[in-house]
């Protein structure tokens, strides 16, 4: 099991590491205890937390509602809580529990 996710119950809770203003939205990969994520938004008036919060809403088959910035809303290190994610996206290589 990585470092950079944890299940809480149903609850996919993940620790990551945002680039925003990049070429593509796309999961880079493992940084330890970090997974690197990119996004095109700028971290401009909670742009890059809005447009991270839909690309992770899209990824996992959920609602944006089910996606909550638990901490690091200001900063690039994040921990997010995905609530009873629909799917996970192979490239992540996550096991359900």
């Amino acid at each position: 099991m990585a470092n950079w996710y944890q299940w809480q119950g149903l609850d996919l809770i993940l620790d990551c590491r945002l680039q925003p203003k990049a070429s593509s939205d796309e999961f880079v990969g493992d940084l330890g205890e970090e997974l690197k994520i990119r996004i095109t938004a700028p971290p401009v008036d909670g742009k890059a937390n809005a447009h991270l919060t839909r690309f992770l809403a899209k990824s996992f088959g959920v609602s944006k509602s089910r996606v909550v910035i638990e901490k690091g809303e200001l900063g690039r290190s994040k921990r997010i809580r995905i609530q009873s994610p629909e799917k996970i996206p192979a490239k992540l290589n996550i096991s359900k529990p």
